[in-house]
């Protein structure tokens, strides 16, 4: 079993919701969910819009490689409604967002896929939640 690190995000609809469908699903198709931080609320990150931002993330048990858990969570976000990504550095509003921070100790950069996730550290939305369920990973 591997231990992964997962920012979920939403800003379109029924956030809570959202939120609660991304976890069922990541349970349901990834891992077991063991740890979940609090839910904050935030400004958009890097794009201008009047919709607030619901941000956690999560702690998860999985037997898929990173890949795997990759395509998967892509996958979770079609069926929660996100219909695309953001494209070089161009973000919008969005039912789903799901970004995978950290896999285990692995550090890997391909065209798909960077590990440990490479702007974690620039977003607060990510960096407080993490602290509240992996302090030693935070840097806290």
């Amino acid at each position: 079993m591997a231990t992964l690190y997962l920012s979920l995000g939403t800003n379109m609809g029924d956030r809570q919701k959202n939120l609660s469908s991304a976890l069922k699903l990541i349970d349901l198709e990834v891992g077991t969910v063991v740890s979940e931080s609090d839910i904050m609320e935030t400004e958009p990150w890097e794009f201008e819009s009047s919709n607030r931002f619901l941000n956690m993330v999560i702690k998860v048990e999985t037997d898929l490689q990173p890949v795997e858990v990759l395509h998967v969570t892509q996958e979770i976000e079609r069926k929660l409604g996100r219909l695309e990504k953001s494209v070089n550095g161009q973000y919008h509003d969005r039912p789903i967002d799901i970004d995978l921070l950290m896999y285990d100790n692995i550090t890997m950069s391909t065209p798909e896929l960077t590990l440990p996730h490479p702007l974690m550290r620039q977003r607060k939305f990510v960096m407080e939640p993490l602290a509240q369920i992996a302090p030693e990973l935070a840097g806290n």
